[in-house]
């Protein structure tokens, strides 16, 4: 007798589904099972697929591709339908796939099976939805506490915490693979030393973790006797465990098996298609989280790697001065970036001492990738190799700047594939470096496109002060950056910082700085290390510690922050200076521009001068002051403004100099001249003014007394009187 005519009286038809022709083949009693007239058809995936019931439909696709990972067989139940949606009957199919590619070929058989009777519990289909939706829901869950897993230990923890929905095991073993050997990542359900045996196995022992790792294929052992059968050598080392069933799922990420995940239950378990459904689908999203994670944990092993090469330790104390750093890198995966800091002992110190000159530098290479780290790596290097040499500031920012430029030149040309990404377009970077001599107090500083410093005086009173500049470092092969000397006077102190301080939270430079600037004046402690953490505080709250300071978590851009405080002189106990307030700055013939920088320095040196019209009558004239120099003479204009004394009785002297031995000529001006009222506004508003002649030059000065009499202590009922 033919098989077929076995099957046709057992009322059993036989289907070939054919994925990648997209046809469905059926014999006679297969097309009566399916409502169609009896006889053999070769029919269209859609023209059965309309046979099914919907919500039957979409559990197929999911077990025949669970059975295709895994070679065994897909069975289903599935509803038929007639062309008025109601149900014919209830079938039960069984099939082999055989993958071919992205497709496969199912041949198996569909007979029909009897309907439920009324009172029994299949009966009630309420049940089988009831176990979909919790499946649902607990795969929902999973997947969504795998997925904000950050480490290798927070994804066994989940893994440990599923409850699977009627079936959850109660001990779990994650293996890895070194090499040739299987090795355990992490267990739940079992005691200390316990995965001794398991720890480190050969790849080809007779396990089925190994198996499942040579393979790729999941292994289902629903009873002991199943184990004991198929794999003799290793049921010693599972039996003492006293386990019923086990299943051992391929840890798979993009097409390459990474490990095994073991599920072990006290309890027989049938493994059902549904059950090995979901075991393979959090298996699936389980290796999504470890390979995650383990990319992650290497990621944080390399940046902090980088992070200890590159960022510097501040050298030895340096007497008279004390120094503070912060380094927070932006978020994104490494811990350092394009910003640094770096302190540098120059030529000519003593060595052991730490009493000789040093260079602190601050600087910003563009971006915040692994390129610009490199290049911040590469630049810090040069810059310690100029200033080691003993060239001057403005000489080392002019060979960095050349040093990057050719960087950037040998990078070619930007996006050189023509993929959308500038892979190797030339970077530039921002850099601030300074000479200290502690001895003085002397700063030469020269400004490569970076933020100015900020001057916190004695009294507490924090000025931005103006240095000169040029490009950042990179844009020209040769490019010239002027130093600008400062002193930095006892208990005063300077801070530099990258933009990241200042701009961090949407701000822009202006707004950045009226944040910052309450939280320098108000720092009242003895501790540098303090205010740089008060400072990286006011930008993102409260941080915890690390080698280079703190480290936060809300980050935008990288932060390098240094201060640099030179203390009073005899230590503890000694007398604080008198409060003085100083700032100097140069006006150039070719930047009339900053006359308006001039201004607003001022307005900042008086920001609490007890009379406002003091302060505005001090700023038109320093503006009147600037202006003749640069309209008068060929040379550029030096403002020194000083404010000396306790509050309410202070006094205010403003020096404008000039390399001009020309005096200034007092002038009755016409009603509609444009010139000749600065003397005139001087006599008026200051309560001293003069002029000293200079063996380079001339200075004009004027002075301010906040009590606003003429008995202030050093001053003269009148100002000298200039000649005509």
């Amino acid at each position: 007798m033919r098989t077929e005519d076995v099957l046709a009286a057992i009322a059993t038809g036989l289907w070939r589904w054919d994925n990648a022709s997209g046809t469905v083949t059926l014999d006679a009693e297969a097309a009566r099972l399916l409502g169609l007239p009896a006889q053999p058809a070769t029919l269209s995936e859609a023209a059965v697929r309309s046979r099914f019931h919907p919500v039957d439909w979409n559990e197929v696709d999911g077990i025949v591709n669970l059975a295709v990972a895994e070679g065994t067989l897909a069975e289903v139940r599935l509803r038929i339908m007639d062309e008025n949606g109601r149900v014919l009957r209830t079938v039960r199919s069984r099939s082999k796939p055989i993958a071919n590619g992205e497709s496969y070929l199912l041949i198996g058989t569909i007979q029909e099976v009897a309907e439920p009777q009324p009172g029994t519990t299949a009966a009630h289909p309420s049940i089988t939805g009831d176990w979909r939706r919790s499946r649902e829901a607990f795969l929902l869950d999973a997947g969504r506490a795998l997925a904000e897993a950050r480490s290798t230990s927070e994804v066994l923890r989940v893994a440990a915490s599923l409850s699977m929905p009627g079936f959850s095991p109660d001990g779990l073993a994650v293996f890895g693979v070194a090499g040739d050997r299987l090795t355990i990542i992490g267990h739940h359900g079992h005691n200390p030393g316990d995965d001794g045996p398991f720890a480190d196995m050969a790849l080809d022992m007779d396990y089925p973790a190994a198996d499942v790792v040579r393979h790729g294929r999941a292994i289902y052992l629903p009873t002991p006797q199943e184990y004991r059968r198929r794999f003799p050598a290793t049921w010693p080392l599972a039996q003492r465990f006293d386990r019923q069933s086990w299943a051992f799922v391929p840890l798979i990420v993009a097409g390459r098996t990474i490990g095994a995940w073991m599920a072990a239950f006290k309890h027989p378990v049938a493994f059902t298609p549904d059950e090995r459904s979901v075991l393979t689908t959090v298996a699936r999203m389980l290796a999504q989280a470890l390979a995650r994670a383990g990319e992650a944990e290497s990621e944080r092993e390399l940046s902090l790697g980088l992070q200890r090469a590159m960022m510097p330790t501040l050298g030895p104390e340096i007497p008279g001065m004390t120094v503070a750093a912060r380094y927070v890198p932006t978020g994104g995966g490494l811990q350092v970036g394009g910003d640094w800091y770096d302190m540098i002992p120059l030529p000519g110190s003593r060595t052991g001492a730490g009493g000789g000159r040093f260079a602190l530098v601050i600087g910003d290479v563009q971006g915040h990738d692994v390129r610009a780290a490199g290049l911040m790596g590469q630049l810090r290097i040069a810059l310690r190799a100029y200033a080691s040499e003993g060239h001057s500031p403005d000489a080392v920012l002019s060979r960095a700047s050349r040093f990057l430029y050719g960087i950037a030149e040998s990078y070619g040309v930007p996006d050189p594939y023509g993929d959308g990404y500038e892979d190797y377009a030339p970077r530039f970077a921002t850099c601030l470096y300074i000479e200290v001599d502690p001895a003085t107090g002397t700063l030469d500083i020269a400004r490569a496109g970076h933020p100015d410093p900020v001057i916190r005086t004695a009294d507490g009173t924090a000025l931005i002060r103006a240095t000169a500049g040029g490009l950042p470092l990179g844009i020209e092969a040769d490019s010239d950056y002027p130093t600008t000397r400062l002193v930095l006077d006892p208990a005063e102190t300077i801070m530099i910082c990258t933009d990241g301080l200042i701009e961090t939270g949407g701000h822009d430079m202006a707004s950045g700085w009226t944040r910052l600037r309450p939280v320098l004046e108000k720092h009242t402690g003895e501790s540098l290390e303090q205010l740089a953490d008060e400072l990286v505080q006011a930008v993102h709250g409260p941080s915890s510690h690390h080698t280079t300071g703190p480290l936060v978590d809300r980050r935008e851009d990288d932060i390098a922050l240094l201060l640099l405080r030179r203390n009073v002189a005899g230590g503890a106990g000694t007398a604080p200076p008198a409060a003085v307030r100083r700032t100097a700055l140069t006006i150039a013939q070719a930047e009339p521009e900053r006359i308006a920088g001039a201004r607003r320095q001022l307005r900042e040196l008086l920001h609490d001068w007890a009379d406002e019209e003091q302060v505005d009558s001090a700023v038109l004239m320093i503006s009147e002051m600037i202006t003749n120099v640069l309209v008068h003479t060929d040379g550029d204009a030096l403002l020194v403004a000083e404010a000396r004394g306790e509050l309410g009785t202070r006094r205010l002297r403003v020096e404008v100099a000039d390399a001009s031995d020309e005096l200034p000529h007092r002038r009755r001006p016409g009603e509609m001249a444009s010139s000749g009222r600065g003397l005139i506004l001087m006599e008026m508003l200051a309560d001293a003014w003069g002029v000293d002649p200079r063996g380079d030059g001339k200075s004009i000065w004027f002075e301010l007394y906040e009590s606003g009499g003429t008995g202030a202590p050093g001053t003269s009922d009148a100002g000298p009187s200039p000649s005509e």
